[in-house]
């Protein structure tokens, strides 16, 4: 799978981790859009990076990490098609793809242990979208026109 990873500086350490646990497995293709140190750096840029590597088509999913998970979320579900999950254990993470075929996995880098934090991203790359019901909620949330009809 390709997979374009990201992070600030408040998910450096656990990018680097999760950058390593990817390539040692061998089976994955990894683009890193950064950061590459621990300096102050915004995380909006990083967000739109990993975004425009999914929506381009190249990767097929993406994981980006800031302090808390929550501003990289919040920028990458700007884009419609992005579906960006912000994730502490197996059971959002199997959540997020089993139900909402969600294609960027969002990690808080200063609230999760390494050892959670990859067998989330584990479950994550592992867990194929269900769709059946599912798929119906996916086209109502891409539907921006069904809001004129509320």
């Amino acid at each position: 799978m390709r997979l374009a990873l990201g992070a600030d500086h408040g998910g450096f350490d656990l990018k680097e981790i999760i950058k390593a646990h990817l390539v040692k497995d061998g089976t994955h293709e990894i683009l890193d859009v950064g950061v590459f140190d621990k300096n102050s750096h915004d995380y909006p840029p990083i967000a739109h990076q990993v975004v425009k590597a999914i929506i381009s088509g190249g990767f097929q999913r993406g994981i980006l990490i800031c302090g808390t998970g929550i501003g990289m979320s919040i920028v990458a579900n700007r884009y419609k098609g992005i579906r960006a999950a912000l994730c502490h254990d197996h059971y959002t993470a199997f959540h997020a793809r089993a139900h909402n075929d969600a294609n960027i996995l969002a990690l808080g880098g200063r609230l999760l242990g390494p050892g959670l934090a990859l067998e989330i991203v584990d479950v994550f790359l592992s867990t194929e979208f269900e769709g059946g019901r599912h798929q119906r909620r996916l086209c109502q949330i891409e539907d921006y026109e069904q809001l004129d009809k509320m």
